[in-house]
């Protein structure tokens, strides 16, 4: 085969064969590689979620703890479907948090869509040192969190904020539906 004149002179310079290395593509959506060792109570996760909307809310609770708050009357089936494309478009978008303490001590993580997650304050005690060691691989490639403190430097309210949102991303991208929790 015939090779062109710039082929030969780039081959001449040891540069002919040279191929561009494909710049690996990022993971979308991106996830943080922080997937906690421990999980929290489901029952303690449903008394608090309860408690937290009055007994009046209806909700899907996920295998790692998160909830969305359904609207009222949906079949089991579409509470399901809706439970799951709820997820899907936490993750499919910036997964924006919003904690809030509550008056009994834990923490809710609340998103752009109505899911939310507790972080129960009896958990977060008995497993402090792993929050603290790893609650940056909680943040996503390249995110950057602006805090009172600095980019990406957390308090311990934001260290178990983002244990919430590590169970969130759990359950995102595995979604299990545990249970149906219907209003009184």
């Amino acid at each position: 085969m015939r090779r062109s004149f710039i082929a030969g002179s780039l081959a001449a310079l040891g540069l002919g064969n040279a191929r561009a290395t494909p710049t690996p593509k990022k993971a979308f959506p991106p996830v943080p590689t922080w997937k906690p060792s421990f999980s929290q109570p489901t029952d303690a996760v449903i008394d608090r979620i309860s408690y937290y909307s009055n007994g009046k809310k209806d909700f899907a609770v996920f295998c790692n703890g998160t909830c969305v708050i359904l609207d009222d009357g949906l079949s089991d089936v579409d509470a399901k479907a809706t439970s799951l494309k709820v997820l899907a478009d936490i993750l499919s978008f910036h997964p924006d948090m919003h904690p809030a303490p509550m008056d009994d001590g834990n923490i809710l993580v609340r998103y752009n869509h109505p899911a939310v997650n507790v972080v129960l304050s009896t958990v977060a005690k008995a497993h402090w040192d792993e929050i603290d060691k790893r609650h940056l691989d909680g943040l996503t490639p390249d995110e950057v969190l602006i805090t009172p403190l600095g980019q990406n430097k957390f308090d311990d309210f934001g260290k178990q904020a983002l244990l919430g949102r590590a169970y969130m991303f759990m359950d995102a991208q595995s979604p299990e539906i545990i249970r149906l929790v219907r209003h009184r």
